[in-house]
């Protein structure tokens, strides 16, 4: 099979003539300089042939300036170097247009001499396929124009003097690390080359460059190797540029996906829910440092609103029961004995040695076993459909270690790792059922298969991807890249090494799955990069319908992370400003206190009447909690066992952001397990501060206690936070404040805050400074209190407003307290308010339809204010509501 492409895309069209359009009024029987190289020893026969630029770098400028304004793209003032920058977003043919920007070029201007600089073997390797697959199709389009395309290799330079002489288009794919030290070959002077210096023979063609991915070159010494070519100019090709120097196009990944010229987009969260029964532990890191060692950790702690697994940072000598605030399941063991940096690991006083990203304890194997089997039930729907359609599918899976899923035994044996033999079982089980038995069509050894960088003995081992292990395995997957599309091949699973992320794609992968046993490094971007591409059916033409192109990303991570985490490279990397969604840094403003509002008679009218700081005290009755609470804890939801739950969800790019759209559940759950039963009366206890025997006889009259079995964690805090709410609803029914003789907040405080806040729809911006504290710009959250302050400004009977700062809290034994506004209010008489604005989409605010925290500290506001004289608290949602009736 072979791949067919357009060359009527009204995009790369634009793309490329985004860079030609740059040498207007360059001379075509002029760009060419044919020139002696003067080697050592020789009669000076040779000629070579180079580039030869006529117009100026002022014309250029111009030349730019019209593309840009053309393009939609700020203009450029000056011209920032010999550099131009194209932003292409991945999948949409960023390799083909510059290969075809080189033949445009050379049939414009007769430009003949090219380098294309990667930043790694995986895309020298895609280059090389693509200068392949493309040429028959070039040749057609540019009437069989001579081109010749080679490799740089270190052992070969002679193959440079054939670059440099030749009268043909000439292009040379060359590793940024082949040339960027002084101790590379190309840079010492070479017997084979009569003393000359390889490089020599491309800086005297003055190539253009181009530069494949920059935003990995931009090191000092990998800017200055490309300098050191000698350029007639660079092209710096990119979705991810770090710096875009003179941009001259940009399709961002939002307007690629309008276009419809990239897959949309699903998230398969698979996240274990509920499981956090078990000693979890995890090494994420080790960092040495000239005195001492340290290590990073992830733990289960306990924390206010039940158990979090968080991230810490441990020395020799650390009990993990303290760190996790005394988690009953760390208490016998769990002291870290020793850090090892030289060997990457941690030892624990029960003798369990752990290295960098082992981990143990919860449902690890599990989350990744449910992930294999939601990519398997995904590919086979979707196979079961495009089949018919002469549409190849291929899933592609990302594993952090070669080991999980190519084994050796103590013979040096291969055999399968855990991932080939889960796969192995779960995809026999789905192609036996009848709703797939269509689909087997072959042994289920040759469906899958691993591309994996080798040491010299053939094993597999782990690499970074850019080593010289990594050139077989590059070259392997990318020459099989259109046998691989064929229905009639039966391999449709890739296994692969998490450093495959960049170079390799293939337009067919319709599902990606990352089986990560640590906290995936791999940039969203990357991740869903591989799989991008529009699919082509079995004649190599691409295909443009929507309910085809869906690339199913199997996450381990909850979707809305994804989502916020795509969203946020996307913004970093792109400046794409998703409007009101992300916000830019640049937008940030200090917010400025009025110079002498504390000397203001109107503010200091308020502020002597509310400064005063207060305290509580609470009364109950122990046997309405045992009452009440047991009655909580009876009505609880039913206690589920620890699952894993599969949520997949449509990713949309829009100008507002990256949103998602339910499509569906699965949950699997874990219901076998004999769980270890922790001191459940000292957790509650803990948490609540009540006796043992309270909370005994809570539990007792429950009639739930049976439910602890089934899953203790999620019965301990869903009875915790049962008891705490009925306890706060008794207490704070009764509270009582009283002022606290002489503490008060102090005016000082003011002015030590120091505010910044990003400007919003919300943001007020002030009038009339008379009436308040601020000088320009009020700090707030919603709709209601930006509403809320416009009416104060304008309102005569509001004499002086404003929010009262985040250091002005009432406690309460839920936790502290912020009122939002003080105001002075002058009619028939003056009267002094607090108020809190909140929006219940009622005409009056609602305050049952408010959360249970947010309806108990308006009560305890209410029962704090009353202690004060001359002071109303009020909840209301808008100005007129403070009025007072007559």
């Amino acid at each position: 099979m072979k791949l067919t492409f357009e060359s009527d895309l009204n995009y790369q069209q634009e793309a490329i003539k985004s860079i030609t359009d740059l040498f207007e009024g360059q001379p075509l029987e002029d760009s060419i300089l044919e020139f002696n190289l003067k080697e050592e020893g020789t009669l000076n026969l040779i000629n070579g042939v180079s580039n030869n630029l006529i117009i100026s770098k002022e014309q250029i400028l111009s030349n730019l300036q019209n593309i840009q304004k053309k393009n939609n793209i700020p203009i450029s003032g000056k011209l920032d170097g010999m550099n131009f920058s194209v932003e292409m977003e991945t999948g949409t043919g960023k390799t083909y247009v510059y290969l075809r920007s080189i033949y445009e070029l050379n049939k414009l201007y007769g430009f003949k001499k090219f380098v294309i600089v990667v930043p790694s073997v995986a895309i020298r390797e895609g280059v090389m396929k693509n200068l392949e697959i493309t040429h028959n199709h070039f040749q057609t389009l540019y009437d069989n124009v001579p081109l010749s395309f080679q490799v740089y290799d270190s052992s070969k330079v002679s193959a440079l003097r054939g670059f440099a002489t030749t009268n043909n288009i000439e292009v040379l794919v060359i590793n940024i690390d082949s040339f960027a030290k002084d101790e590379n070959v190309i840079n010492k002077p070479n017997d084979r080359l009569n003393g000359q210096k390889p490089v020599e023979f491309i800086q005297v063609t003055r190539p253009i460059v181009i530069a494949d991915e920059p935003q990995n070159m931009e090191t000092e010494k990998r800017i200055a190797a490309i300098d050191n070519l000698d350029a007639l100019c660079t092209l710096r090709y990119s979705a991810t540029h770090r710096n875009q120097y003179n941009l001259t196009y940009s399709l961002n990944p939002v307007k690629a996906y309008d276009l419809g010229l990239v897959k949309q987009i699903e998230v398969d969260s698979i996240i274990e829910e509920n499981a956090y029964n078990d000693a979890f532990l995890q090494l994420d890191s080790i960092k040495p440092t000239k005195t001492k060692i340290s290590a990073k950790i992830s733990i289960n702690i306990n924390e206010n609103g039940g158990v979090k697994k968080k991230s810490v940072t441990v020395k020799k000598g650390d009990d993990l029961y303290k760190l996790s605030n005394e988690r009953e399941i760390y208490s016998d063991g769990y002291i870290v004995d020793g850090i090892d940096a030289s060997n990457q690991c941690i030892s624990l006083s029960n003798g369990n040695i752990l290295y960098k990203g082992d981990r143990q304890g919860g449902l690890t194997d599990e989350v990744l076993k449910f992930q294999i089997r939601k990519t398997i039930e995904e590919h086979l729907k979707k196979e079961k459909r495009l089949n018919k359609e002469g549409i190849k599918v291929l899933s592609l899976f990302f594993i952090d270690k070669v080991a999980n899923y190519r084994a050796y035994d103590s013979t040096g044996n291969p055999e399968e790792g855990k991932f080939a033999k889960w796969f192995e079982e779960i995809y026999m089980e789905y192609i036996s059922k009848p709703a797939f038995k269509e689909l087997d069509k072959f042994p289920v050894q040759e469906t899958h298969n691993g591309y994996f960088s080798q040491d010299k003995k053939g094993a597999f081992k782990d690499t970074s991807g850019e080593t010289k292990a990594d050139d077989d395995t590059y070259s392997l997957i990318m020459k099989d890249k259109e046998k691989l599309l064929g229905l009639d091949n039966s391999l449709r699973f890739i296994f692969s090494h998490s450093a495959l992320r960049e170079g390799w794609d293939n337009p067919n992968v319709f599902q990606i799955c990352t089986l990560n046993e640590t906290k995936s490094e791999i940039k969203k971007r990357q991740e869903i990069g591989r799989g991008l591409r529009l699919a082509v059916d079995q004649t190599g033409k691409r295909i443009y319908d929507q309910n085809i192109n869906r690339l199913t990303v199997i996450a381990n991570e909850a979707y809305d992370d994804f989502a916020k985490a795509l969203q946020k490279e996307i913004e970093d990397e792109c400046g794409v400003a998703f409007t009101g969604r992300i916000k830019n840094t640049r937008d940030r403003t200090a917010i400025k206190y009025r110079k002498g509002f504390e000397a203001d008679p109107k503010f200091l009218e308020i502020w002597e009447k509310l400064k005063n700081k207060t305290t509580y005290r609470v009364d109950y009755k122990t046997d309405e909690l045992i009452k009440m609470a047991s009655k909580a804890i009876k009505e609880l939801p039913e206690i589920k066992s620890p699952s894993i739950r599969s949520t997949k969800v449509q990713i949309n790019m829009t100008d507002e952001g990256v949103d998602t759209m339910y499509a569906g559940d699965k949950v699997e759950s874990y219901g076998g397990y004999s769980w270890k039963i922790p001191d459940v009366l000292g957790y509650i206890q803990s948490k609540t501060e009540l006796t043992r025997s309270t909370i005994e006889e809570i539990l007792s009259n429950s009639d739930r206690i049976k439910d602890i079995i089934i899953n203790p964690q999620l019965f301990l805090d869903l009875a915790t936070h049962a008891i705490k709410r009925t306890l706060y609803n008794l207490i704070i029914d009764g509270i009582k404040y009283q002022k606290i003789g002489g503490s008060e907040y102090e005016m000082a405080l003011f002015e030590a805050q120091e505010l910044e806040v990003y400007l919003n729809d919300f943001s007020f911006k002030v009038s009339d400074s008379s009436k308040t504290i601020y000088e320009e710009f009020v700090p707030l959250d919603s709709g209601v209190e930006s509403k809320f302050a416009k009416d104060c400004e304008t309102s005569d009977q509001i004499k002086f407003y404003f929010k009262l700062p985040n250091w002005f809290k009432i406690p309460t034994p839920i936790g502290n307290y912020n009122p939002d506004w003080a105001l002075v209010f002058e009619d028939d008489k003056k009267i002094y308010f607090v108020a809190e604005t909140k929006e219940t989409g009622t005409p009056q605010v609602d305050l049952s339809k408010l959360s249970g925290d947010e309806q108990m500290k308006i009560k305890c506001g209410e029962a704090h204010f009353k202690e004060f004289s001359d002071l109303e608290y009020k909840v209301v949602n808008k100005v007129g509501q403070l009025v007072p009736s007559s």
